[in-house]
């Protein structure tokens, strides 16, 4: 295993591949991938369907990397230092044990789609500056335990799909109404009775629900 995983590593490094694909290796702990960290010049991450419990801190030494995909592991925590990823676009961590996330988190610049379906997070699970990821145009939070959705949400007004189905929500905040780009918004499988008003509006314009 050891020796496909190097060899993919040294021919991203020799032919300047930016693409790394390592989907489905077995693979339990990033630094056990001879030479990963070296890759600085890669764009895009695919370590999907392998066993990783955890990310090193050695993420931030990828900093050129737009596309990171951990898609369907056991990630139970994220090091501080992934928020330094001055370039990440799109982070896929659906499928995971998340019950937090790191403090500083919401630093990351450009940050477009964040997917986080699957976890255990709830409302107190964010980090404080969470709403100032004001780049994201896709937040997917279904099958989580999130009860409230803080009004903060109003701050992403770049947002035009949000996915909170499948949560134990009892209301939605008014500031709901404040993402004025929204084009779908996910809420099946909660325990929501009523919908806020100021959702009316984006409703009548383009919202899908």
């Amino acid at each position: 295993m050891s020796k496909s995983l190097k060899k993919i590593v040294e021919e991203s490094r020799e032919k300047n591949q930016p693409e790394v694909d390592m989907c489905d290796r077995g693979i339990s702990n990033m630094l056990d991938v001879p030479g990963l960290f070296t890759l600085s010049h890669i764009t895009q991450l695919v370590l999907s369907h392998n066993k990783l419990t955890t990310v090193p801190a050695n993420i931030a030494d990828l900093r050129n990397i737009e596309v990171l995909n951990f898609f369907n592991n056991q990630i139970e925590e994220l090091p501080t230092q992934i928020s330094s990823l001055q370039k990440l676009k799109h982070l896929n961590l659906g499928m995971n044990r998340l019950n937090t996330l790191p403090r500083g988190f919401g630093s990351l610049p450009a940050l477009e789609v964040l997917d986080l379906t699957y976890n255990n997070l709830n409302e107190n699970s964010l980090p404080g500056n969470f709403f100032y990821l004001t780049t994201l145009r896709a937040l997917y939070l279904s099958d989580n335990d999130f009860e409230i959705l803080p009004p903060d949400i109003g701050k992403l007004t770049k947002l035009q799909i949000l996915s909170l189905r499948d949560n134990d929500l009892i209301s939605l905040p008014k500031e709901i109404g404040e993402l004025t780009q929204l084009k779908e918004l996910h809420i099946q499988g909660n325990r929501l009775t009523v919908l806020p008003p100021e959702l009316g509006k984006i409703v009548d314009d383009h919202l899908f629900i």
